[in-house]
């Protein structure tokens, strides 16, 4: 069972789909990447498992995608739409702030201001496709808080194996950038989220909860 609700954030209505724990220990706050939305299949997967192990999941919807616009703004816009509904949360419990692909990106960000206890990044973008010149690795390493990334094997946007060996690094064997596995995978896509979900509980007992 999930409860929504919308927060204003100076670009506009949020949405936030809350999946709530009985006993919650941990708020875990996700978001979207710029192209896509919260239906993405990892971020409902993590919704669906992590509530019964004392994890409350919040999908936040940005602004942009409420009003049916597919791309988006600049990363600044981005962050502050972030960071308003952060302020408008408030939960009772420590918070592990995250996101996919440039949602990731924006909760590195902000997580030190935000006082959140960790990141969560799904599918970082290190660079873009085919230019791995374009690090993106300062956002990562500036996050200032523990961080968990989950990444696919065969992620163009950064594979595993081009991340520096200090990150907490959690592999999707034959995973893309949407962490989705072929057919001829050694392992099948519920078993891939199943990986993902054990991973992120246990890196958040370690880091947040232990």
């Amino acid at each position: 069972m999930s409860t929504s609700r919308r927060v204003p954030t100076p670009q506009g209505d949020a949405r936030l789909v809350t999946y709530r724990a009985r006993e919650p220990q941990v708020t875990l706050v996700l978001t979207h990447g710029a192209g896509g939305g919260i239906e993405a299949a990892d971020l409902v997967a993590l919704a669906g498992a992590l509530p019964r192990h004392g994890i409350t999941v919040v999908l936040v919807e940005m602004p942009w995608r409420v009003v049916g616009k597919k791309l988006a703004p600049r990363p600044a816009l981005i962050d502050q739409a972030y960071t308003s509904v952060l302020a408008a949360l408030r939960p009772r419990t420590p918070v592990v702030l995250g996101g996919r692909s440039a949602g990731a990106r924006a909760a590195c960000r902000i997580a030190a201001g935000a006082g959140a206890a960790g990141v969560l990044a799904l599918a970082f973008p290190l660079h873009p496709p085919g230019k791995p010149e374009k690090s993106r690795l300062d956002e990562l390493e500036g996050a200032g808080v523990p961080t968990l990334v989950v990444q696919g094997e065969r992620d163009p946007f950064g594979t595993p194996a081009e991340f520096p060996a200090d990150v907490d690094l959690a592999v999707v064997p034959s995973g893309d950038h949407a962490l989705r596995v072929p057919r001829s995978a050694p392992l099948t896509q519920q078993e891939a989220f199943a990986v993902i979900a054990e991973a992120v509980l246990e890196w958040i007992v370690r880091e947040v909860t232990g």
